[in-house]
C-alpha cells in the first residue's frame, strides 16, 4: 500500500494568506511498498494545502486529516509527474493526480464521505477548468 515516506515540516509564507512552504522534502510512495515510484516536493515548494473557500474552514479547513494529500495533489497539479525508481520522471494528467490525491487520503484515513466529497469537487473543478 502507498505510504507517506517522510514527515511534513512547513511554515508560513510572511505576507501571504494561507500561503505554507516545505521546510524540507516531502515524499509519498504510489503503489505497493517499495515500489520506489514516489511523488517527492522538494524543500521550498509552496502549498495553499487544500483549496476550500473560506467560507467553508469552520467545517472543513484546508489543513485537515487531509492536509498531506493535498500537498501532494498540488505538487502534482503544478509539476505533473512523480518519479519512478530509476529517478525518471512518470508523468500524470490531472485525472491520474486526483486520483492520486483520493488514494493518497484514504492512506490517511480520511472518512470515506470526506474524501469522496473532495474528491468529487477536484474531479469537477479539473473538468471546469478543461483538464485531462
Amino acid at each position: 500500500m502507498s505510504s507517506f515516506t517522510t514527515p511534513l515540516r512547513v511554515t508560513p509564507v510572511d505576507g501571504e494568506d494561507n500561503l505554507w512552504e516545505l521546510l524540507e522534502s516531502f515524499e509519498y510512495e504510489l503503489g505497493a511498498k517499495g515500489s520506489g515510484n514516489r511523488v517527492v516536493c522538494p524543500a521550498g515548494e509552496r502549498t495553499d494545502f487544500a483549496s476550500i473557500p473560506r467560507i467553508l474552514w469552520a467545517i472543513l479547513p484546508p489543513w485537515g486529516k487531509y492536509g498531506k494529500a493535498a500537498v501532494i495533489h498540488d505538487h502534482l497539479c503544478v509539476f505533473k509527474c512523480y518519479h519512478d525508481v530509476n529517478n525518471f520522471p512518470v508523468y500524470v494528467t490531472r485525472a491520474q493526480g486526483d486520483a492520486i490525491f483520493l488514494e493518497a487520503m484514504e492512506v490517511l484515513g480520511v472518512h470515506p464521505f470526506i474524501r469522496n466529497t473532495m474528491y468529487k469537487f477536484v474531479r469537477a473543478n479539473s473538468i471546469i477548468k478543461g483538464y485531462k
